[in-house]
């Protein structure tokens, strides 16, 4: 089991705030880019103020956000009748670049290691990348883990949050992150592999 799967709980919870903003005129789209651009926004905050030990806590609050605005633009698309083709495009682009801009925001801070931090990047683009084939190659979209993007958005928000808290970042640090590279490493053969599985087992 991965986050993902505790996905429709989260959605349940945030069913009246989409039929509110459903009602209010609020489009599918519009929620994608702005959990896109506050991601963006919020990474490049980071960055530039480095120094201030706190700001990294930003990180984990934002991955919330934008966890509660994925749930929302996908009940919105599914269930007010908004879903369309550039929906699902502003979907997969905005995940991926709303990850790389958060995490990214990581690789200048004192003590973590930037090839680490930009090796599990890389890795969570070729995941996600995998994903997605297994719809052009006659499959699913696949989701599988053990390192999917809820699961990086656990990681990445708990490490924030350890050395926001003041957590000095040594070697353990860069171990984590080692760590999370190599799940999300075979996240993209498990994802491979289900998404072949899958083709087997219809035809």
């Amino acid at each position: 089991m991965t986050i993902y799967d505790l996905k429709p709980a989260f959605q349940n919870l945030l069913r009246p705030l989409t039929n509110a903003l459903a009602r209010a005129g609020m489009t599918a789209n519009q929620v994608t880019v702005a959990a896109t651009l506050l991601s963006i926004v919020v990474g490049a905050i980071v960055i530039y103020k480095r120094d201030v030990q706190w700001i990294v806590l930003l990180v984990p609050i934002t991955l919330f956000v934008r966890m509660a605005l994925n749930a929302i633009d996908g009940m919105l698309a599914r269930e007010h009748d908004m879903q369309s083709a550039l929906g699902g495009i502003l979907n997969e682009l905005g995940d991926v670049i709303s990850d790389a801009a958060l995490y990214m925001a990581f690789a200048p801070l004192a003590g973590i290691s930037p090839h680490a931090v930009g090796s599990v990047v890389l890795l969570a683009v070729l995941s996600e990348m995998t994903g997605v084939i297994g719809v052009q190659i006659g499959a699913s979209r696949r989701y599988d883990g053990p390192m999917g993007k809820s699961d990086r958005a656990f990681a990445f928000g708990l490490l924030a949050l350890l050395l926001g808290l003041g957590v000095d970042p040594g070697w353990w640090a860069n171990a984590f992150l080692a760590v999370v590279a190599v799940l999300t490493a075979l996240t993209i053969v498990n994802r491979a592999r289900k998404a072949l599985q899958e083709l087997d087992e219809v035809g």
